[in-house]
């Protein structure tokens, strides 16, 4: 890419998620200047002063480990998505930003709200921020399968939206999270005239991602037997995401939603593969063995994300 590379760092907020994380270190290794901003109630001097009392996870940890190797290249903001002020700190001559917002504590009512916010203020914070020239949002494909009757669909694509009252009703707090979070940033990024795009991907797999995303992949399975009868159980590779992320900020061409997945779960065969790809999450019994040979219905299509990849070099 070289000379191709902007001439302001991005930032990814937060860099501490496990999508967050990859996406760092997929604009590291590309040569992009990186602000990484971590969420962290303690503040910006606990977070840089090495994480004493060893509460950092292991991707914090590895963070701060990276940017010690290259302060030139990475530089790590503490921030608290309700405290705007820190995030205008973290976006500070940023060209872009990549707002992964994750959250390690379960799920809840209390989680949905705090999403919410944080989104929020994180689009009004680059509004804020004359050097922000566009804004990759991660969502999640949650928001955009769960409501009544969508068996009865024949595609679920960018246009879909999850219904907040089914995701109430059933208690799908993390397909709410994403669902009202993303229709907040949307509605804020068009108000304040910002270039924003989302991605909205499936199940995210990849390296130590049970050890490491434990909660949310969790989170994200509720209803998984639901989602796989409904045809709209998905996932997708870390690396493959953080390829579309990249593009969808590089590309002036990218406008709205993307659908994200590498594959659509539609048979007994590939969900048992799933569940052995997340083990210890998942446990099945040693003896087990695939017996059904039902095939659903495959209702996600991602013509749009066909489109955005053509031609990619990663």
């Amino acid at each position: 890419m070289g000379s191709d590379l902007p001439d302001h760092p991005v930032c990814v907020l937060d860099a501490s998620s496990y999508v967050g994380f990859w996406i760092l270190k997929g604009l590291l290794s590309r040569g992009y200047s990186v602000h990484a901003a971590i969420q962290n109630k303690k503040g910006k001097f606990w977070l840089l002063s090495g994480f004493a009392g060893g509460e950092a996870t292991e991707i914090e940890k590895k963070i701060m480990e990276m940017a010690k190797e290259d302060d030139t290249k990475l530089v790590v903001f503490g921030v608290d998505v309700l405290d705007y002020q820190s995030i205008l700190v973290a976006l500070k001559s940023c060209s872009g930003v990549f707002c992964c917002l994750d959250f390690q504590d379960p799920y809840d009512e209390k989680m949905v709200d705090l999403e919410v916010r944080g989104a929020i203020n994180v689009v009004e914070a680059c509004a804020q921020t004359d050097s922000i020239a566009k804004i990759v949002f991660t969502s999640s494909l949650t928001a955009a399968i769960w409501r009544e009757n969508i068996c009865s669909e024949k595609d679920v694509d960018e246009r879909s939206w999850s219904d907040q009252s089914f995701c109430r009703k059933f208690k799908l707090w993390y397909a709410l999270a994403k669902t009202l979070s993303e229709q907040a940033a949307w509605a804020l990024a068009m108000d304040r005239d910002l270039n924003m795009v989302s991605i909205n991907p499936g199940l995210v797999l990849g390296p130590s991602v049970s050890q490491q995303n434990p909660r949310s992949t969790m989170a994200y399975l509720k209803g998984a037997a639901q989602m796989f009868e409904n045809g709209v159980l998905a996932y997708v590779n870390v690396n493959f995401l953080v390829s579309v992320h990249i593009r969808a900020m590089e590309d002036t061409s990218t406008c709205g939603r993307y659908l994200c997945f590498d594959q659509i779960v539609n048979t007994e065969e590939e969900a048992v593969k799933i569940a052995q790809g997340l083990s210890p999450l998942i446990s099945l019994p040693q003896s087990y063995e695939c017996g059904g040979s039902e095939v659903y219905e495959e209702r996600l299509r991602n013509k749009k994300l066909n489109k955005l990849v053509e031609g990619t070099a990663y």
